[in-house]
């Protein structure tokens, strides 16, 4: 069944480290490798991560996602949600947020 997210942009819930969003390279057991990730740190414009994986943010600005990495290894995976172009497009337009 997870074989037809690869290759996909999904969002992943994990039970310690957060909530990321990219490119499903490989699921094994409750680990995920994704590439191209952000992490989802706070997000506004959306009553939660479904809502943000069907339609994206309305306010970006306020939203606080760190740059991009290559590739990732998150354990203890709860969730896998695809997300559609529209979310994609929008979550990728949210400026690089530092402290």
């Amino acid at each position: 069944m997870l074989e037809n997210f690869k290759g996909q942009y999904v969002m992943i819930r994990t039970r310690s480290a957060g909530v990321f969003c990219g490119t499903l390279v490989n699921f094994e057991k409750q680990m995920v490798k994704l590439s191209k990730a952000r992490r989802i740190w706070y997000w506004s414009g959306a009553a939660s991560l479904s809502q943000l994986a069907m339609y994206g943010t309305k306010d970006p600005k306020n939203c606080k996602f760190p740059c991009e990495v290559s590739e990732i290894i998150l354990p203890d995976v709860i969730e896998i949600i695809p997300v559609t172009k529209e979310a994609e497009k929008s979550i990728k337009s949210v400026k690089v947020w530092s402290a």
